[in-house]
């Protein structure tokens, strides 16, 4: 009989689907204790102890067709008789299965960082045991990554907080032109455009519909006063909605990217055919120089920045910046090695 609350398989094709569930739990485990694996499926430990031992005789024949050593699935019967733990000590069939090359696994591992460093995943814990799984899985060792964190997390829970509680909002705010001002807004919604978030709201300073980068503001507070009704305002599907302040970049861009442009394609103004290098000028407008950042750096192969100068400079900063954080994590040799 089994255990009260636990299951009992009465057909072979639950056996199968059991062990099936079983093998990659324990690959995945290393080590574990008989009663752990129990709770876990939600069995008697005897069932336990049964399909570790049918595992054990278990395996994928050779090029004979007949079953020789290392084609069988191992365990530590040491540890089983006398600990009462399970640890396999060899695997068949799952060690001929693909794996990710170390380049693979780092570029996933990059992006799951990249998700979990986005707000509303900060706290979760999925992302960071995916990669640990990721980086076991791996052929070889991956290439230590690291993806930064944006300010917006810290600004995110206020912004939330007033816009839920239909209140207004006080923050400063860094503008198109490094200006720090304090503005005070009836919030309306959020939303993100890739790993920026921002907030549409009505600016009570400029008597309209504004957008402002979460990663721009500082020192939000959320007041009690409730907002103003704002049914006759208009909120455009479109993030970006050009202004008297806009800056104007000059771009050199292969024609192929043009539509990973993304919300700067609504504000683009072609120069003419594509020039030698293939590639199209074009100008756009942005509110601030340093929205150009993660674009430019993103498509690197396919976008540079002719003009201005200063917007240049700040995305050589930025990525300068990047390959810094990188150095702490693997730094170069004190002496560089002679070829």
């Amino acid at each position: 009989m089994a255990a009260p609350g636990r299951q009992s398989f009465s057909y072979a094709q639950d056996k199968l689907t059991f062990l099936l569930a079983l093998v990659p739990y324990l690959v995945d485990a290393g080590r574990v204790s008989v009663a752990e694996a129990a709770e876990h499926f939600q069995v008697s430990e005897k069932q336990i102890r049964d399909a570790v031992s049918l595992i054990a005789v278990s395996g994928v024949p050779g090029d004979t067709l007949s079953y020789q050593h290392g084609d069988l699935f191992d365990i530590s019967w040491t540890d089983l008789e006398e600990h009462d733990e399970i640890v396999l000590t060899h695997l068949v069939a799952l060690d001929d299965s693909p794996r990710f090359s170390a380049r693979e696994a780092a570029a996933l591992i990059a992006g799951l960082q990249y998700l979990q460093s986005l707000p509303e995943n900060v706290d979760s814990g999925l992302y960071s045991s995916l990669m640990d799984k990721l980086a076991r899985g791996a052929s070889d060792a991956p290439s230590q990554v690291a993806i930064a964190s944006t300010d917006a997390t810290a600004n995110l829970a206020e912004v939330r907080r007033a816009v839920s509680g239909r209140v207004q909002l006080e923050f400063d705010y860094l503008t198109a032109k490094g200006e720090s001002q304090r503005r005070l807004v009836d919030p309306l919604r959020i939303d993100s455009d890739n790993e920026d978030w921002y907030l549409r709201a009505w600016d009570h300073t400029r008597r309209s519909v504004r957008t402002f980068r979460l990663d721009r503001m500082s020192s939000p507070r959320v007041t009690d006063v409730p907002v103003a009704l704002h049914d006759d305002v208009a909120i455009g599907d479109s993030l970006f909605q050009g202004g008297d302040a806009d800056l104007t970049v000059t771009i050199a861009v292969d024609p192929s990217a043009l539509p990973l442009l993304g919300e700067y394609t609504s504000t683009l103004d072609r120069l003419g055919e594509p020039g030698p290098d293939g590639r199209v000028r074009a100008r756009i407008r942005v509110a601030h120089i340093h929205s150009l950042k993660r674009m430019v750096t993103g498509l690197s192969a396919a976008v540079s920045i002719i003009d201005p100068p200063e917007a240049r400079d700040a995305v050589a900063a930025w990525a300068t910046a990047a390959l810094d954080r990188y150095e702490l994590i693997t730094p170069r040799p004190a002496t560089d090695p002679v070829g």
